[in-house]
């Protein structure tokens, strides 16, 4: 029994650092919270030069307990799904409940 326990302390933990190992580098990384996190930043660094266009295209990516991801979070599918032709500026969300479920998003705009 009590090695049943430490395995899920163990778990427990790799579980919550997994889920911190998912802040990502960007020229913005908002702080985030231990168990809730959600915020977007901009995932470009002259964006007071970027007019932002009038279409927007978003990609996710999901994971479960830092455990199993999917998901095609690129550039490249966020324009395609706002049918962008002409990337002007991308900006990023990042959404964190308790390490157990956590999105990565690339909103695209442009023309």
């Amino acid at each position: 029994m009590r090695a049943i326990t430490r395995y899920l302390a163990i778990l427990a933990c790799c579980s919550v650092t997994t889920a911190c190992a998912g802040i990502y580098g960007a020229p913005v990384v908002p702080p985030p919270g231990f168990l809730f996190s959600r915020f977007a930043a901009p995932l470009d660094i002259d964006a007071q030069d970027t007019k932002p266009g009038s279409k927007v295209g978003r990609s996710s990516s999901q994971s479960i307990l830092g455990l199993v991801a999917e998901g095609d979070a690129s550039i490249s599918a966020a324009a395609k799904q706002g049918g962008i032709s002409t990337i002007r500026h991308v900006d990023y969300e990042f959404e964190n409940y308790l390490g157990v479920f956590s999105r990565f998003t690339i909103v695209v705009y442009g023309d």
